[in-house]
C-alpha cells in the first residue's frame, strides 16, 4: 500500500510537472512525401519558453501530420514525421516520445522538442508519437503503442527513406520510462500486440531524460492525490525498465537533472548501474542546477541546453551512422 500511495503520487507530480496542451490536430495524411518535403520555420507557444532554451526553441514543422502508425484497440494512434533535406539515400531514423506524467502531452511538445530540428538538420528523419493516456488506458497500453510504433515505421521504411536498421528513440519523464522500456525489453516481455509482428520493435540506441527506471524503489513525493490516476496497478516490476536488462541491449545516454524533485537522481542512477553492470555501453550525464524537465533551480543548467542537444546528436550519429 505504501509504494502504490508513492507511485500514486509520483504519477500526480509527473502530469503537473510535463502537462501540455495539445494542439489541434491536422487533418491525417495517407501519403508519404518524397524527400523534397519542406520544413519552415516555427515558434513555440509563449507558456512553453523557457530562458535556458530559447536560442532552440525555433521548431520546424512537420513533413507529415498525424499520421496513423497502428490502431490499437479501435483508436488510431497518431505520429508526426520531420523529413532532412536529403534522403537520396536511406538514413537513420531518431524517434521521439512525449512525457506528461503517462497521462497527458502530446507530440509536439515536451522536453525534448528541442532536439527535432537539431536531427533534422544532421540528416535524420525524425518521428515524434502520440500515445494511448491513463486514466482511461492502463500499462502496457503506452509501451504496446510505441513498440507498435517502431514496428510500424520499419514496415513502411522505403516510404520514409530510412535505414530499418538503424533506429534511435527519446524522451523525457514518462517518455524516458517508454524509451528505456523499448531499449531493453524484447518479445519476451509480451509488450508486442497487435499490427506489423512480423517485423522487430528493437531499437539501436536511447536517449533516457529523466525517466523513472525502477518503479518499485520509492519517491520522494510532492503530493498525494488523484487515486484514479493509479494505473500501474500490481505490474510495478513488469513496468520498470531494469527488469528487462541484458547484454544484447543498445547503448543509453541517460541525462538527469541533480535538483529534480518529481524523478529523483537515484533512478538514473539505479539505470546506469544495471546498465553497466551487465555490460551494455551507458553513459550518465548530471545536469547541474537542473530542475525536472532541465528547468534551471538556482543557476544555469551546466551542461546547457544547447550542450545536451550538442551531446544527443554526437551519441545518435555515432551509434546510427
Amino acid at each position: 500500500m505504501k509504494r502504490l500511495i508513492l507511485l500514486l503520487a509520483l504519477l500526480s507530480v509527473l502530469s503537473l510537472a510535463c502537462a501540455r496542451t495539445a494542439e489541434t490536430p491536422a487533418s491525417a495524411m495517407t501519403a508519404v512525401p518524397t524527400a523534397e518535403a519542406t520544413v519552415t520555420p516555427s515558434v513555440l507557444p509563449p507558456d512553453e519558453e523557457d530562458p535556458s532554451v530559447t536560442p532552440l526553441r525555433n521548431r520546424i514543422q512537420p513533413s507529415l501530420r498525424d499520421v496513423t502508425y497502428c490502431t490499437m484497440d479501435g483508436m488510431d494512434v497518431k505520429m508526426d514525421v520531420y523529413f532532412p533535406a536529403d534522403t537520396s539515400q536511406p538514413v537513420p531514423a531518431v524517434i521521439y516520445i512525449h512525457g506528461g506524467g503517462w497521462t497527458s502531452g502530446d507530440k509536439r511538445a515536451g522536453a525534448g522538442t528541442p532536439e527535432i530540428p537539431v536531427l533534422v538538420k544532421a540528416g535524420f528523419v525524425a518521428f515524434s508519437l502520440n500515445y494511448r493516456l491513463a486514466p482511461e488506458y492502463r500499462f502496457p497500453a503506452m509501451i504496446e503503442d510505441v513498440k507498435c510504433a517502431i514496428r510500424s515505421i520499419r514496415a513502411h521504411a522505403d516510404e520514409y527513406h530510412i535505414d530499418p536498421e538503424h533506429i534511435g528513440v527519446w524522451g523525457g519523464s514518462a517518455g524516458g520510462h517508454l524509451v528505456s522500456l523499448l531499449g531493453t525489453s524484447d518479445e519476451s516481455a509480451g509488450f508486442d500486440v497487435g499490427q506489423y509482428l512480423e517485423y522487430s520493435s528493437r531499437v539501436q540506441a536511447v536517449v533516457d531524460m529523466f525517466g523513472p527506471s525502477d518503479l518499485l524503489q520509492e519517491f520522494r513525493p510532492q503530493q498525494e492525490q488523484n487515486a484514479s490516476r493509479v494505473f500501474f496497478l500490481e505490474q510495478l516490476e513488469s513496468a520498470s525498465p531494469i527488469t528487462y536488462i541484458t547484454p544484447d541491449d543498445p547503448p543509453f545516454l541517460i541525462l538527469q537533472g541533480d535538483q529534480d524533485e518529481v524523478v529523483p537522481m537515484e533512478q538514473s542512477q539505479i539505470l546506469y548501474d544495471r546498465l553497466t553492470a551487465t555490460g551494455v555501453p551507458a553513459t550518465l550525464v548530471i545536469v547541474h542546477n537542473a530542475g525536472h524537465g532541465f528547468k534551471p533551480t538556482g543557476g544555469a543548467i551546466d551542461p546547457s541546453r544547447g550542450g545536451l542537444s550538442q551531446m544527443i546528436l554526437d551519441f545518435f550519429t555515432k551509434n546510427l551512422k
